[in-house]
């Protein structure tokens, strides 16, 4: 049996330089033997003291970044590209006949690439006990370099005809291609390893515990180590790629991407598919038939011999010239289907998608708003409105710009990139192929690290921008209390220390992006330069078949493809940018809704309209109880009034009562049923609420009082109003309020500004008075009239039950006497619980509850606890008296409340 030759006829082990080039069996026997060696040794010796004396890293200390895995994914693909390789040689190039280098070669490959990816990968998951270093060991940057630098050397025999650079053959283009494929995952891996994105900077030692711990008092040391760790999370937040995570906001986009329920739509979004097909069609035909034209246009020289009439001969040149109207009118039609963002494809397919659009934005914001009203009284209390609105605002726009970019810009980007590679390995040769590849690899991987890189300082621009709107809106919200202090100054100055901020960190953001335009504008240019040299000599030297025409169509469609790639980079930093707009968006839909309906929630059956508390206890943060074991009954159709000093938990259990927060333990129940077992809709549609701040919308007096009903009759509006006794106030208002200025005094026949005109009736059956408008929270109104407002639209409301939270606590006396008499009406024969500052004002109450530190301390009716000497009732009653000149009040809310003397 013949054996196997270890190296082919045409090299030889032993000469190092031969024919104008390495010895292909010297050169792929050296060197993959050297990286073998470095991987088995070095690699191996590693994994041991690894294996032995290594720590693995918590989940805080870990960087992650999808670079990380792109990094342990290459050397995979290097493995297949070196079994790949080895199956061709034998199979396809050298016919059957194996060479034992050949074999050798690629076998040492795939051992050597699989032994440094376990390395790499360990040492990013764990840590020896010593002084950590930053980025990847000794042995795998020896190892990277190396294997990068023999691949370089590999150039160094482009004239030797022993290798594959020169002549063209079907097995020098196939083993041109292997080497393309090897050099790019080489040098992409050599890069990765460098920035080295799996590995952390200044990662604590491997034999801490904790971090921070340094052998003192293990309380503190673990305090010190929480610190650090919430200190790592916060950084790795900052410097994450916007692109984490993208299956999951995928997922989540997706309801609101694609328009389930609507066929029209659904067809719109493939029509849009199909156009952006046909746009790349296009695309590849329009420079094509540009290069006809100048092909049929350029003088054609034919040297052409003919014999004379004495018998010698003569030459003489032909020029052919063809007018090819044809192409022309091909050539013209393609480019008014292309034309840019103008031409009539993309008019097509921006027109459909526009519905689309629409449908997206709507559905988002829709979602979003629902959320936030979802959520709880808690998270409510801590948002500020002018940085919410700008996250809606940004974070809606953000997704139809991700739509736009990804799918109609970035998508066809790189199918025409691949595209132009297959047309000129096909049309030209392997090296027009070779320069477009590597231009855009460069292009591309350089655009993407420097986007990257540029992420934090957009991040860093969004949050100041964010901070810089929230304190203007805040500030514009208390126009009043910044007057009432004469802080203008301020503010102002608030404000621009903010303006300042942001544009710190705008400037750095610009700074880098001229950076990133600089570079890519290098990289393009560059690579049109050496397209455009080597198509040139082509062309002049003749022996190619390269026409001027050609040049032409190389040149254009150079030109056309590095147009959409120039933008490239703004497609991907307009991505990064909505991702990050999407943050904080995803960061609102992440809240949790802290009250929710029970599963089989029911709604509330009112029978009897008996509310009772059985040890309820409550707090806001476990280490500040709020109630402790409260436990009392409100009778059906009775009064009960809750007192005590500031803190004792009064509005607590109004707002409980509402279910804006659940109880820790203790139950409440209306008519025996668990609120909090029932529907939230239905518990809270049927209790009114008089609060001692009433906010009113920016619209109307209609509008707001229509608020408790939304469904009410223009009549039932009116009527409400009549029950607040404010329905003859609202007819001396103007229509629209532009010219209304309240001044703030209680409510009086003679403090009309504008006499009532007569006419009481208009379209919608109201006085134009009811059109007016009440300005930001109700600002244009006075207290008084506010507070009824707030009565009628209980009023309209009909609730079961009402909650009277210092509904009066705010108002003058002249002005609390009135506002009691409208009260009386709203509570008659409906279970009522007044919260009460004034402790005249609750005299009539069936039952008196006094609150004290979270506690039931005394209970009773009014002339009961007065008995009580020195309790908490009776001392606040007389340091209210000391502090008034006129007695209780005993009015009509009086006489309607009290069932007996």
């Amino acid at each position: 049996m013949k054996l196997i030759s270890f190296c082919d006829p045409t090299s030889n082990l032993t000469s190092v330089w031969f024919n104008k080039g390495f010895s292909p069996c010297f050169f792929y026997t050296l060197f993959p033997s050297l990286l073998l060696a470095i991987s088995l040794i070095f690699g191996l010796s590693q994994l041991f003291f690894y294996r032995k004396y290594a720590i693995r890293l918590e989940s805080y200390q870990i960087s992650y970044s999808p670079w990380f895995t792109i990094q342990l994914t290459l050397p995979i693909f290097l493995s297949i590209e070196a079994l790949a390789r080895v199956i061709i040689e034998v199979v396809v190039i050298n016919k059957g006949v194996a060479y034992g280098y050949q074999i050798m070669c690629n076998v040492f490959l795939i051992v050597s690439w699989l032994v440094i990816v376990i390395v790499t990968y360990v040492e990013c998951r764990w840590t020896l006990p010593s002084i950590p270093t930053r980025g990847h060991g000794l042995v795998v940057l020896v190892f990277v370099t190396l294997a990068f630098v023999i691949e370089n050397l590999t150039f160094l025999s482009y004239f030797s005809p022993l290798w594959w650079f020169e002549e063209r053959s079907r097995s020098n283009n196939i083993e041109l291609g292997l080497f393309c494929a090897r050099y790019f995952f080489t040098s992409f891996y050599f890069i990765l390893t460098l920035c080295a994105p799996g590995t952390m900077a200044n990662r604590p030692a491997g034999y801490q515990p904790l971090p921070g711990y340094d052998g003192d008092d293990p309380l503190i040391s673990i305090e010190r180590g929480i610190q650090n760790v919430n200190g790592a999370f916060q950084g790795r937040d900052r410097q994450r790629s916007t692109w984490m995570g993208f299956k999951k906001k995928m997922i989540l986009l997706w309801p609101f991407m694609w328009p389930r329920g609507s066929l029209p739509l659904q067809f719109c979004v493939f029509v849009c598919f199909l156009l952006l097909i046909a746009g790349r069609v296009v695309n590849l035909f329009t420079p094509i038939y540009y290069k006809l034209i100048i092909d049929s246009l350029t003088i054609t020289n034919q040297t052409e011999e003919s014999k004379t009439g004495d018998g010698s001969t003569r030459a003489y040149t032909l020029s052919e010239l063809q007018f090819r109207w044809d192409y022309i009118l091909t050539y013209v039609f393609l480019w008014f289907l292309q034309g840019g963002s103008m031409g009539l494809l993309n008019g097509i397919r921006s027109f459909l998608w526009t519905w689309v659009q629409q449908y997206t934005t709507r559905a988002v914001e829709v979602r979003l708003f629902s959320h936030l009203h979802s959520l709880s009284l808690r998270w409510h209390l801590t948002r500020k409105t002018g940085e919410v609105l700008r996250i809606m605002d940004r974070g809606t726009n953000s997704i139809n710009s991700l739509l736009n970019y990804i799918i109609f810009n970035i998508f066809p980007t790189i199918a025409d990139i691949f595209i132009a590679i297959i047309f000129f390995l096909t049309a030209f040769n392997t090296w027009f192929a070779f320069i477009i590849f590597i231009t855009m690899l460069v292009y591309l991987i350089s655009t993407i690290i420097l986007t990257e890189w540029r992420t934090k300082f957009k991040r860093d621009m969004n949050r100041l921008d964010n901070e810089m709107n929230a304190k203007a809106v805040d500030s514009l919200l208390n126009f009043e209390t910044v007057k009432y202090y004469g802080a203008e100054a301020f503010e102002i100055e608030r404000y621009r220390d903010a303006i300042l901020s942001f544009q710190k960190a705008e400037w750095i953001s610009m700074s880098s992006l001229n950076l990133l335009n600089c570079m890519q504008n290098f990289i393009i240019t560059l690579g049109l330069l050496a397209g455009s040299l080597l198509c040139a000599w082509y062309v002049v030297d003749g022996t190619k078949g390269l026409t001027v025409g050609d040049y032409v169509l190389f040149g254009t469609y150079m030109l056309q493809l590095y147009t959409p790639l120039n933008w490239f980079g703004t497609y991907y930093r307009m991505i990064q940018q909505a991702f990050i707009d999407m943050e904080n968006m995803f960061d609102l839909l992440k809240e949790k809704q802290e009250i929710k309906d029970a599963p089989e929630a029911n709604e509330l059956i009112v029978t009897r309209g008996e509310v009772e508390f059985r040890n309820v206890s409550f707090h806001y943060r476990p280490d500040h109880q709020i109630l402790t074991n409260i436990s009392f009954v409100v009778p059906p159709g009775k009064t009960v009034a809750l007192v005590g000093p500031s803190g004792a938990g009064k509005s607590t259990i109004i707002r409980l009562i509402f279910r804006f927060y659940d109880i820790q333990s203790g139950s409440i129940t209306i008519d025996g049923q668990d609120i909090s077992k029932v529907q939230q809709r239905s518990l809270r549609s049927l209790i009114g609420v008089v609060p001692q701040d009433t906010v009113l919308f920016n619209n109307d007096i209609e509008y707001n009082i229509r608020y408790g009903r939304v469904g009410a009759t223009s009549g039932e509006v009116e009527d409400a109003a009549r029950v607040a006794e404010i329905h003859d106030r609202i007819m001396t208002f103007p229509e629209g309020g532009s010219d209304y200025d309240c001044d703030g005094d209680e409510y009086d026949d003679d403090d009309h500004h504008h006499p009532y005109d007569g006419d009481d009736d208009d379209d919608d059956g109201y006085s134009d008075g009811y059109k007016t408008m009440v300005g930001e929270r109700g600002l244009k109104l006075s207290g008084g009239e506010k507070q009824r407002v707030a009565i009628a639209r209980t009023v309209l409301k009909a609730p079961a039950f009402v909650l009277l939270d210092e509904a009066t606590s705010a108002l003058d006396t002249k002005t609390e006497r009135q506002i009691q008499s409208s009260l009386a009406k709203v509570c008659e024969n409906r279970t009522t619980i007044i919260v009460a500052h004034r402790l005249s004002t609750i005299i009539h109450a069936d039952k008196i509850i006094v609150l004290k530190d979270g506690c039931i301390v005394e209970s009773g009716r009014h002339e009961e606890l007065l008995e009580i000497e020195d309790g908490v009732y009776t001392n606040m009653w007389n340091q209210q008296l000391t502090k008034q000149d006129d007695s209780p009040i005993t009015d009509s809310f009086n006489s309607s409340q009290r069932n007996e003397g």
